[in-house]
């Protein structure tokens, strides 16, 4: 049996021409297309509408910076150990994009597009797959995404602006009305209030937008990337990489055997 060519439909460079998605890169889309539009256009092989633009804008704003959190520390120590290479100061920011950070807005879309279907499914209120879905979690003592933070612990003012701008630009669909129904069945099932974070409000407003569920995890990569870059810059003028470390010996306790 013949092999199958294997193919590619998002990029083809010529001498001549670069072409994307089916759009010439030069004719097409350099000058007229932003940088967050041209993500969509890669990743999803069309171009966006002006509403599809303006909130993937907003939610790589809202994610973009939090100040000294896990994966800026990370960078920043890397970078001092090693200032030859800030690619890999950001990759190591980068590396921890996980469950806990940055990458729960993957984790929480993919719950919301299970409660919505599972509604759909069998025929009951967004309400009561929600209930069934945060029961199923705490059954599997899994944590809940996209609610709860050790900082913001009564409102995440991030997601309160990122709702509030995606209803003003009449987005507004079943999987925010999930992330509703997550928050208030959370409360129901522990018994106490978790707030909403960004990494709810993110998924919930880009998917009524139409944005792939399995792409989610590109917006916090994105934005923080963006992050990571200035923080870096800036260590290189005020470096906090080795005093971060200083720090860490200083505040942890050695707890280990010693020597007799």
């Amino acid at each position: 049996m013949a092999a199958t060519r294997l193919t590619t439909a998002i990029a083809h460079p010529t001498p001549d021409q670069v072409v994307v998605r089916g759009f010439d890169l030069a004719r097409d889309l350099i000058g007229t297309t932003s940088a967050s539009e041209y993500f969509y256009v890669l990743v999803v092989g069309e171009r966006p509408t002006a509403t599809h633009v303006a909130i993937l804008d907003a939610c790589i704003v809202a994610l973009a910076e939090h100040g000294l959190v896990p994966s800026v520390q990370a960078a920043r120590m890397t970078y001092a150990a090693s200032p030859e290479a800030l690619h890999g100061a950001v990759a190591a920011g980068l590396l921890g994009a996980g469950s806990v950070i940055l990458g729960s807005s993957e984790d929480t879309a993919l719950l919301l597009t299970e409660i919505v279907q599972d509604a759909a499914n069998r025929g009951c209120s967004i309400e009561a797959a929600a209930l069934a879905a945060v029961e199923r979690l705490r059954s599997e003592r899994r944590p809940v995404p996209g609610v709860g933070h050790p900082l913001h612990r009564e409102r995440d003012p991030r997601a309160e602006a990122l709702l509030a701008y995606a209803e003003s630009v009449g987005v507004h669909g079943p999987h925010q009305r999930a992330l509703d129904a997550v928050v208030k069945a959370t409360e129901q099932v522990y018994g106490r209030r978790l707030a909403l974070n960004v990494s709810g409000a993110i998924p919930a407003v880009l998917l009524d937008a139409g944005f792939p569920a399995r792409a989610m995890k590109g917006i916090p990569l994105i934005g923080r990337t963006m992050s990571l870059v200035a923080h870096l810059l800036e260590e290189q003028d005020t470096p906090i990489g080795f005093a971060l470390a200083v720090a860490a010996e200083r505040e942890i306790d050695y707890s280990g055997a010693t020597p007799s």
